[in-house]
């Protein structure tokens, strides 16, 4: 009995130290500054144009004015903002579509690192478009810079989902969301007019896209490369140990090259799927069904709706305009204050309360926002009801649906199904953002206040369906998150293992006597099918 209560606490000690030791500071360095120069630049240049639109718009119609001698009419200067506006998520589509042989030939670090080439080179257009007086090189750069996102949106979570343990799995996932919102809201805080919210300082605003990425540049190539891309995909065992040791804090990393190994065990063999050969294969149907169903989600539940209404509705509430730039920040503050409160507790709570929460109170709050917007000019009080809607919009969008989509993708999926994954993924989020931009002036014109519930309908359709159909994937391998969908795919295990790659068959004892000793001999083989 003695014994077994040592041998208890022996084991809670261990737990602790395992807990301890799960953060390592080539862990926390990895993931901020991938985050930086990634997602980061996501959030930032989502808000960036806002400040200074006015300017940006009397530039197109100066440089007009001087090329052909007469100024740009109105309708085509909306049409030129528009397009430097929405012709992002059209790089960003080009981004998601191209990385999944990227992230597969370089690697995912090494994808970040390059990708910055791409941003580099739209700040330098964007900022130097005024001085060269020509508005297209600001329209080229925000698609360059819309295929560097694109890029990075895949390939960060992606990479701070394999270097991650599963039992913080969830929370490292959130710096995705966390840095996006920063992003935002440093968009936002240098664009006030005090530092480069001025007519002669705009280009500053995209000059400093280049920082996060020298940043990056500098230190991400001295952190190790994921070390189930290196074991699995190069088959380096040495290198894919010393990067497990680097990352955990730990020398005995034997327990996780195993809990790989067993992974690709179950896979059979570890060539990596093309796009088509995941969408015909059966063993994950549900799965992609979900990263489909949560990413469309994402983009389609109305928060860009929700930043057109909000000057609007903060004017009707009485506060000066000059002011509104500065309370707008408000907004920006509570996205990340609740992007890092769910960074926090998604290890306590899961993936699945917290998507589906987040939804039913955005379905909630839209329902009042559409009461208080339609009946605001009747009661002199409800515009600051409107008010505390919108920031509660915002903060049950950040609980939940704002970053658990990226870490899903990262959950769902076998290694070498992952960047296929990814590119889906990835695909959905562009398109469905470029239809938001392109639809909602529609909707908002015959809807008018109405339009919110629409979005409540989605948010409504999105919970129902994550609730019958998601797991809860927190604190579990790769194998068990399989398993859980394997019943709804209705496959067996053994029909599961052999569906991951139809055709092209060994035996098992082949494949994982042929692994086996590839990995043990550091042999690096392509298998990029």
């Amino acid at each position: 009995m003695e014994n077994k209560q040592q041998s208890n606490g022996m084991t809670k000690e261990n737990n602790a130290v395992k807990k301890k030791v799960n953060w390592s500071g080539s862990l926390i360095v990895a993931s901020l500054t991938g985050a930086f120069g990634s997602s980061f630049l996501y959030g930032y240049n989502l808000s960036v144009v806002n400040a200074p639109a006015g300017y940006i718009k009397k530039f197109y119609n100066e440089t007009w004015e001087r090329r052909y001698g007469f100024s740009v009419d109105e309708g085509k200067l909306t049409l030129l903002w528009s397009i430097t506006v929405s012709i992002f998520a059209i790089g960003g589509l080009v981004g998601a579509i191209i990385v999944t042989p990227i992230v597969k030939f370089f690697g995912r670090k090494c994808t970040l690192v390059l990708n910055n080439v791409f941003a580099v080179a739209a700040a330098l257009l964007m900022s130097l478009s005024l001085l060269a007086g020509s508005f297209e090189m600001l329209i080229l750069g925000r698609i360059i810079m819309g295929v560097d996102a694109g890029i990075s949106l895949s390939a960060l979570p992606m990479y701070l989902s394999e270097i991650s343990p599963k039992e913080i799995r969830g929370s490292l996932g959130q710096v995705t969301a966390i840095f996006i919102c920063i992003g935002v809201f440093t968009g936002q805080v240098l664009g006030l007019p005090e530092i480069f919210g001025q007519e002669s300082r705009w280009p500053f605003l995209f000059g400093a896209i280049i920082v996060p990425s020298l940043i990056q540049v500098v230190i991400l190539p001295f952190l190790p490369e994921s070390p189930r891309y290196l074991l699995l995909e190069k088959h380096n065992r040495s290198k894919a140990e010393k990067a497990f040791q680097r990352f955990l804090g730990k020398d005995d990393v034997s327990h996780e090259i195993e809990e790989v190994l067993a992974e690709s065990r179950v896979q059979r063999n570890t060539k990596l799927v093309s796009v088509l050969q995941l969408l015909g294969t059966r063993a994950v149907r549900w799965q992609i069904v979900t990263v489909v169903v949560t990413m469309g989600c994402y983009q389609l539940c109305g928060l860009n709706a929700i930043w057109y209404y909000t000057n609007n509705i903060f004017s009707e509430s009485g506060i000066n305009r000059e002011t509104i730039p500065y309370v707008t920040l408000s907004t920006g503050a509570v996205e990340t204050l609740a992007a890092v409160f769910s960074g926090l507790i998604i290890e306590r709570l899961g993936r699945r309360p917290l998507l589906i929460g987040g939804f039913g109170l955005m379905i909630v709050f839209f329902a009042v926002l559409t009461v208080s917007l339609t009946l605001q000019n009747t009661v002199h009080w409800l515009p600051y009801l409107s008010i505390f809607c919108i920031l509660a919009i915002i903060a049950s969008f950040c609980i939940g649906p704002g970053g658990i989509p990226f870490i899903l993708t990262g959950e769902l999926f076998q290694q070498s199904q992952r960047p296929a994954a990814f590119m889906i993924a990835g695909t959905v989020n562009w398109l469905s953002n470029f239809a938001v931009g392109l639809l909602f002036p529609f909707i908002q014109a015959g809807l008018q206040t109405y339009c919110f519930l629409v979005f409540a309908g989605i948010c409504f359709a999105g919970a129902t369906y994550l609730f019958f159909v998601l797991p809860e994937t927190k604190n579990k391998t790769f194998n068990e998150i399989s398993q859980a969908f394997a019943k709804r795919n209705k496959v067996t295990l053994e029909m599961q293992e052999m569906n991951h790659y139809p055709g092209e068959r060994k035996s098992s004892e082949e494949q994982e006597s042929d692994f086996t000793s590839s990995v043990d001999n550091g042999e690096t083989k392509k298998g990029i099918v």
